[in-house]
């Protein structure tokens, strides 16, 4: 898996890594079972603080994405519990189409950009 970093972005460099981890997972790029690389391995590979990739880890871990092993280190390892990330879901999609509202997106605009990335997905 490529992961690349925007050092000129705003968004965290954390953030960009689990975010792009799990579009890997999303995009089958990466499986269930799947090792990551060490985090030394993954700072170094991309040039940032081994904290960063760290911390990012600990996010995934947290959110269900990951197990952390001794021996076989950061492994993709969905915890799936649907109502609560449907829950969190529309938190963060009231939020997201509230700024489509504003800038007069529709409603029919949102439905063919939402249908256009879940083919990215199949």
């Amino acid at each position: 898996m490529l992961i690349e970093v925007d050092f000129n972005s705003e968004e965290a460099i954390y953030i960009q890594l689990c975010n792009q981890i799990i579009m890997g997972i999303a995009t089958s790029v990466i499986q269930e079972g799947d090792s990551l690389p060490s985090v030394r391995q993954l700072a170094d590979r991309i040039g940032v603080n081994m904290h960063t990739v760290n911390k990012a880890y600990s996010v995934l871990k947290r959110e269900g994405y990951i197990s952390l092993d001794k021996r076989r280190g950061a492994v993709i390892a969905l915890d799936i519990d649907k109502m609560e990330e449907l829950e969190e879901m529309r938190r963060q999609l009231k939020i997201v189409l509230a700024r489509g509202c504003c800038k007069n997106i529709s409603r029919q605009e949102v439905h063919e950009l939402v249908d256009e990335i879940f083919d990215d997905y199949e």
